[in-house]
């Protein structure tokens, strides 16, 4: 009987303890705040993570300011919208991922009310309020009204059914946050080489001045309210002068080194990579255009996709009503120049026109190096638009050349001779 009593004690007392544990447990679905945000490397650590929500190749396919939802490209199958058949979906990530953002830049702030050294994680919260600002942007253009949620909210909060605010609220609220971003953040001349990339006073004034112009034209031209449009106008002017007047940041091509590479800094401004990259010998560090960056390593940090490396033969499928819109050499559309040389040839119409159109898409005539398994294909387009591929003999192309080639299709030449005579100097 005493151990038939015993056995039966021993077992609600372990039912008991297990069911203490599990009472216990930290909800999975959120984070252990009493256990986090106690030191200055906690709320580094957490902000470090917002740097991986901006836009890069990989990422900017469905954004606000991506042409896979406009009429100026498309695919071997067309794209929807360029062929007028996309319709409207049940759903939209970019909606629940910006939302997602808030919520996590909400949670730094909320921690950092409670935190005795402000001074010890200033630079953290101003990242907290600088994303903020950045989600609720990508929202403003994709949606215009938008939910402000200034605190973390759970599934009980009724700000989960609230009406949204109006759009001009939410720009002002975006500013609003850019500005005490602004307060807190260091000058991008302060940041540490060990901290390359971090956002600056500077590029939080450069983003509000973009906010700024944009909610201000889309009041004065769509909502034609001069009032708010004045105010949001004055602000994005103010801002950027206040930049300007660092000079810090000019554009690539135009001071120093970069200025040898004439009217093809364009093209090289967003494919340097090291002095073999370009006919100039510049490093990355050379490019004083980027007021803000996203950086990207090899290993650590890849990019979405390696433009320099292996996208060539993967190209774009550009639609005419894209190749109309670059401008031709006096400013004026196709349509209006006096300059534009019309269709005769299928190089025509890339004579007098806007530099930015012929380092962007490939010139009838224009040899370049592709992204096949051997370094010596390179392909050339015909004066009928073909595309036909050769292949170098080997006696033609240095040995080390042949380690290097990934690098090299960035570069185009009028002839093979030019072609074979900048790989041997190279």
């Amino acid at each position: 009987m005493k151990l038939k009593t015993l056995k039966y004690t021993l077992i609600a007392a372990v039912t008991a303890l297990s069911m203490q544990s599990c009472l216990d447990l930290d909800p999975q679905d959120q984070l252990g705040c009493d256990k986090m945000w106690t030191t200055a490397a906690e709320f580094k650590q957490f902000a470090n993570n917002f740097y991986g929500w901006t836009r890069d190749f990989g990422s900017n396919d469905n954004g606000p300011h991506s042409d896979s939802r406009s009429d100026l490209v498309t695919f071997a199958t067309p794209n929807e919208y360029s062929k007028g058949t996309n319709t409207i979906p049940t759903g939209d990530g970019n909606y629940s991922n910006n939302y997602a953002h808030i919520r996590r830049c909400n949670l730094l702030l909320q921690a950092a009310e409670n935190y005795m050294n402000k001074a010890e994680i200033a630079e953290y919260i101003g990242d907290a309020y600088f994303f903020r600002a950045y989600s609720y942007f990508e929202l403003l253009q994709i949606f215009g009204d938008a939910i402000i949620v200034t605190e973390p909210i759970d599934v009980s909060s009724t700000q989960l059914t609230a009406s949204r605010n109006d759009r001009l609220e939410v720009a002002r609220f975006i500013i609003e946050d850019l500005e005490k971003a602004i307060e807190l953040l260091p000058n991008y001349a302060d940041i540490p080489a060990n901290e390359d990339g971090h956002v600056s006073k500077e590029a939080a004034r450069a983003f509000l001045s973009r906010v700024a112009l944009y909610e201000g034209t889309w009041q004065k031209f769509h909502l034609n309210n001069a009032q708010a449009s004045s105010e949001l106008l004055t602000k994005a002017a103010s801002a950027a002068k206040a930049v300007m007047d660092g000079k810090l940041f000019y554009l690539f091509g135009t001071k120093d080194q970069s200025v040898a590479l004439g009217d093809s800094a364009q093209k090289y401004m967003f494919i340097l990579e090291n002095e073999k990259s370009n006919p100039a010998g510049l490093q990355k560090s050379a490019n004083h255009e980027y007021i803000f960056r996203r950086l990207h390593d090899t290993s650590l940090s890849t990019v979405g996709l390696n433009i320099t490396h292996g996208y060539v033969d993967n190209v774009m499928w550009v639609t005419r009503n894209f190749v109309n819109l670059y401008l031709c050499q006096d400013g004026l559309p196709i349509g209006q120049s006096k300059v534009f040389e019309g269709y005769a040839k299928r190089s025509s119409e890339f004579q007098n026109r806007d530099n930015r159109m012929k380092y962007s898409l490939l010139c009838p005539g224009q040899y370049f190096w592709t992204n096949g398994n051997t370094p010596y294909y390179f392909s050339q387009t015909g004066p009928e638009g073909s595309l036909t591929t050769f292949k170098l003999l080997v006696a033609d192309i240095p040995a080390k050349f042949s380690q290097q080639y990934t690098i090299y299709w960035v570069h185009t030449f009028k002839t093979l001779d030019e072609l074979k005579a900048y790989s041997a100097k190279h």
